[in-house]
């Protein structure tokens, strides 16, 4: 079989070293890819939002199975134009994506069909927003509706603050036409639950706890994510379980209701208080950097995991996870998330990786001049299996230390609460 794997980042590192494991045999290909990813694929240059150049490569090719891993091609209607090529997509189609590319639409759906989540309410005036924010009182949770790339939700502990946020997001931060969403503060703890959908079965995968914000002790602005690891002590069978039957099962049955059919990951971002969780926004994709964490513990095939998924036969699939921890501490440019040198020299990977137990995936690489370049806000992910988290962290940091470029910045305080949990 011809595979086609969509995206650049970190989490497509570890999706295509995955998909290596699992079908060596078959052919590859990453669109556009990293240098990381190329040790797995044939990296074609082409833009994944270039709909028709990338569908004319998928029918010359004679590609069977595309996955998408960014939010970007899916939200925007990628899957649909591959399936009426009659390809085989591992991601929703554009109908069901609303639930990460619209916040309102997930508040909506969790309202209709009676899922635990912070109240909110929409606007798309700025004075509007301002006068219900007076009758609040903080902290204050701001949320740009859109897409925003893991960056478009603010806690402000002032009203100062949460003003600025708002303006921010109206005056075309995370894009034009963008609506804002103030939220209920839930206290409690993050965890990031993964399942996947063939459309009519749900299968859950292993959760995890990442780190949004950019600094130690959760300090600083949200981020695409600074580090994870998995599975989270938090996350017990019975706290799973009501994962699964209050929010995961009721979501899917309500966008039946609206007739629309979920195939691919559901990523559902929750915060747990005593036992109790609840939703607080989905992703329509593997999350990054948890990818890198939780497929490092996968022992079952993943591409069969991704077959049985577009073939509706989850209800016959049996997956395997190794016991262990597994971590990831995420190298990213100093001055992320926003302005940062794109033109080091990376050096000490190899180094890192003699450890078996290390894996250093690639976020924001690129090959000049034959040389490893770090061009992106975050640059690469360290990640470590063991049998405790401790041991995980251990060793990643020791890996971390072995890599140089400059202006390298990481948090120095990843899956402490693991660690505590322990």
């Amino acid at each position: 079989m011809r595979i086609l794997l969509i995206g650049n980042g970190g989490r497509e590192h570890a999706i295509a070293r995955s998909l290596y494991n699992g079908s060596p045999s078959d052919m590859l290909y990453a669109i556009p890819g990293n240098p990381g990813i190329s040790q797995y694929c044939e990296c074609i240059k082409i833009n994944p939002l270039d709909f028709k150049a990338l569908c004319n490569f998928v029918s010359m090719n004679k590609v069977g199975l595309v996955i998408i891993g960014p939010e970007v091609p899916i939200c925007n209607g990628l899957t649909d134009y591959l399936l009426e090529l009659g390809v085989k997509v591992f991601a929703p189609r554009e109908k069901a994506s609303l639930l990460e590319s619209s916040k309102k639409f997930t508040k909506e759906i969790a309202l209709e069909n009676n899922i635990p989540t912070a109240a909110a309410k929409s606007f798309n005036v700025y004075a509007e927003s301002i006068e219900y924010l007076k009758k609040m009182q903080p902290p204050y949770v701001i949320k740009a509706d859109g897409l925003a790339a893991g960056k478009g939700v603010f806690i402000c502990d002032s009203f100062l603050e949460a003003q600025t946020a708002v303006h921010d997001i109206f005056d075309g931060r995370f894009g034009l036409n963008q609506s804002v969403l103030i939220e209920e503060f839930l206290d409690g703890e993050g965890i990031s639950c993964f399942a996947i959908s063939d459309g009519e079965n749900i299968l859950p995968l292993m959760g995890a706890q990442d780190h949004k914000r950019l600094l130690d002790g959760d300090k600083g602005p949200n981020t695409g994510g600074m580090g994870a690891y998995c599975p989270p002590p938090i996350l017990t069978k019975k706290l799973e379980n009501k994962i699964i039957n209050l929010i995961l099962e009721p979501t899917l049955s309500g966008l039946k209701k609206r007739d629309i059919s979920y195939t691919g990951v559901l990523f559902a971002g929750l915060m747990s208080r005593d036992g109790e969780p609840s939703l607080i926004e989905y992703n329509i994709r593997f999350g990054d950097p948890e990818t890198q964490a939780l497929l490092m513990l996968l022992k079952s095939n993943f591409t069969e995991l991704v077959l049985d998924t577009v073939n509706v036969n989850l209800k016959n699939h049996k997956i395997q996870w190794h016991d262990k921890k597994s971590l990831t501490i995420v190298l990213a440019n100093k001055g992320y998330p926003l302005e940062y040198n794109i033109d080091s020299s990376i050096t000490g990977i190899e180094d890192a990786e003699a450890n078996k137990n290390i894996k250093v995936f690639h976020a924001g690489t690129s090959i000049v001049n034959g040389e490893l370049i770090a061009t992106g806000g975050r640059v690469l992910n360290v990640t470590s299996t063991a049998n405790t988290i401790q041991e995980a962290r251990d060793q990643a940091y020791e890996a971390v230390d072995k890599i140089t470029y400059k202006d390298k910045f990481y948090r120095k305080d990843i899956a402490w609460r693991g660690i505590q949990s322990e």
